[in-house]
């Protein structure tokens, strides 16, 4: 499937060719820190898949639990999370955050990781009151 995506202000473009069976929501408390948010929902692509088509995302390098230097991409200008990848090997896959994604409504998550950190809220908020808008 062929995706496009932005940063909130546009600065950072990409397109990609995915496979929309790739998407996963991860609960690590590493993508709780740096979304702000409970979980992080990315898909994942191979690098050769993935290209930049306008701007230039800061980088923030991110040491992992295991020892492995996690690239964490975003824009320098309104702090969008983009995608991350790793070094060596691991540069060959790309993850794409979800949110930057145009065509993100036809993307549905198919696993989930890191779930012995989930928020332990997270299953009963389809449950919540709601509005359309605020």
């Amino acid at each position: 499937m062929k995706i496009d995506g932005r940063c909130h202000c546009g600065h950072v473009a990409y397109e990609a060719e995915i496979d929309p069976e790739a998407v996963t929501i991860c609960h690590c408390t590493d993508c709780q820190s740096l979304t702000g948010s409970p979980f992080r929902v990315s898909v994942v692509v191979d690098q050769a898949n993935f290209h930049l088509v306008a701007g230039a995302p800061k980088l923030y390098t991110k040491l992992g639990d295991t020892g492995a230097r996690r690239l964490q991409y975003f824009c320098e200008h309104c702090g969008s999370p983009l995608f991350t990848t790793g070094e060596g090997e691991q540069a060959a896959v790309w993850g794409i955050r979800w949110g930057s994604i145009r065509q993100r409504a036809e993307l549905v998550p198919k696993k989930q990781k890191w779930c012995w950190s989930m928020a332990p809220w997270v299953a009963a908020v389809a449950d919540l009151p709601g509005s359309e808008r605020d």
